[in-house]
Order: C-alpha cells, then sequence, then structure tokens
C-alpha cells in the first residue's frame, strides 16, 4: 500500500509503499528526485526520463521526494550525473557519514521520522536551491513555452537549458512533457474523459496524448489507467 503526506521540509512529500505482492511496479517521471531507505540502505532516485519499472519479492520502502529542482543543491551533485538511475548514496557522500545515517535510521522506533530527519539536517546545511528553478516549475507546468518560460526569467534559452540540465536532469522540454503528462494523469484518474483530458492537460489531441503516455510511461493510457 502506498501513502504519502506533506514533508516538514518545505515542498517535499514523504511516502511509503509495502506492496503485498510480488511483481513489477512502475514509478512514473514526475520532475523529482527521492531519498530512499529500503532494507537497510540509503539510495538516491534521480530524476527519471521515462517509467522505472521494479521486481522482485515485496518489500517496504520509505522515501522524502524532493521538489522539482531542489535535489541537487541537497545531495551536492548535478541531477544530469544520476538521471534515470538508482544509486547508493555511498557513492555521492563519503561512506563513513552515510554508514552513521544508515544506523541511526536503523536503531529508530520510527525510521519514517528518522529518514525526514536526516533531510531536515542536512537540507539546513546545504545551499540553498536557486529560486528561480521554482519559477521554471511553475510556469512549464502552467503550460506556458520553453521560449515563454525563459523571457519570464530573462535568460538565454541556453541559459535555461543549462540550468536545467543541473537542477532537472534534462533539458526544460522535457521537463514540459513529464509536467503534462502527470497533469494529464491526475485529470484522467479524476474522471475526466480522455479526450477532454488531451485538452484541459495540453495536447494537441487525444492521440498525442496516448503517444506521450506510452514513450514516457511505458504502458497504453488505458492499462496505466486500468480502464477497459
Amino acid at each position: 500500500m502506498y501513502a504519502e503526506w506533506a514533508s516538514r521540509l518545505p515542498g517535499a512529500v514523504v511516502w511509503t509503499n509495502s506492496p503485498g505482492d510480488p511483481g513489477t511496479g512502475r514509478v512514473l517521471p514526475d520532475g523529482c528526485m527521492d531519498l530512499l531507505w529500503h532494507d537497510g540502505r540509503l539510495l538516491v532516485a534521480g530524476p527519471d526520463t521515462r517509467a522505472y519499472v521494479t521486481g522482485g519479492e515485496p518489500s517496504t520502502w520509505i522515501g522524502v521526494r524532493f521538489y522539482p529542482g531542489t535535489a541537487p543543491a541537497f545531495l551536492g551533485v548535478p541531477a544530469h550525473e544520476i538521471r534515470d538511475l538508482r544509486v547508493e548514496l555511498a557513492e555521492l557522500w563519503p561512506a563513513s557519514e552515510v554508514r552513521r545515517l544508515s544506523r541511526r535510521i536503523e536503531a529508530a522506533g520510527d525510521p519514517v521520522t528518522a529518514l525526514e530527519d536526516v533531510a531536515l539536517e542536512r537540507a539546513a546545511e546545504a545551499v540553498a536551491p536557486d529560486p528561480a528553478l521554482r519559477q521554471v516549475v511553475a510556469a512549464l507546468d502552467a503550460g506556458r513555452s520553453v521560449a515563454a518560460t525563459a523571457d519570464e526569467l530573462g535568460l538565454g534559452a541556453r541559459q535555461l537549458h543549462r540550468r536545467s540540465l543541473t537542477a532537472f536532469g534534462y533539458g526544460p522540454k522535457t521537463l514540459a512533457r513529464i509536467l503534462r503528462l502527470q497533469r494529464a494523469l491526475a485529470l484522467a484518474r479524476g474522471g475526466a474523459g480522455l479526450a477532454d483530458t488531451a485538452v484541459r492537460a495540453g495536447f494537441a489531441d487525444q492521440a498525442h496524448l496516448a503517444r506521450d503516455v506510452k514513450e514516457l510511461a511505458g504502458l497504453p493510457l488505458g492499462e496505466l489507467l486500468g480502464r477497459p
């Protein structure tokens, strides 16, 4: 069972997932990066450009999902270096520090709170993310074009692309596609018809929606939504 709630870390979400049956799962791209706790290990989920398919025996995962663009400052690594990857935190931070944090979480009565505490403490020590990144996310999520977004921020197209690679792991056009996918899924899961979903989410038409979902999520939209 999956559950999530707002974190004490601004803009972030804390989540847990305890699947009941073995088999594959599918994590869709959302513009975010996660700090993960799983089987006594600290890991990082880099920014996805396509669905990440999980498998194996069911086990519990705990995560802190950072607001888009904010994790690189926390981790101290550009997002594009871990794009489409799941890596051990010890590959990014000193191994001795990661072992200390792992022991702390393992010994905690509530590992969910302990993981969030780690994120809060580290975020307080990290360089603050560029505030312009939130403007990029807000503009693209509102459906504005990449060119209009760059103009609003007073940036050239190359500057915006370079900053986006560092913050999000990919360029602004990819981020815009991923945010549009998430808008469409929210509308469709809320009961909107597919044609209406396509228009309201910013797709040219329903066929455009279907192509993007298949490419980014790896499944046809109906199958993804569990519709006949």
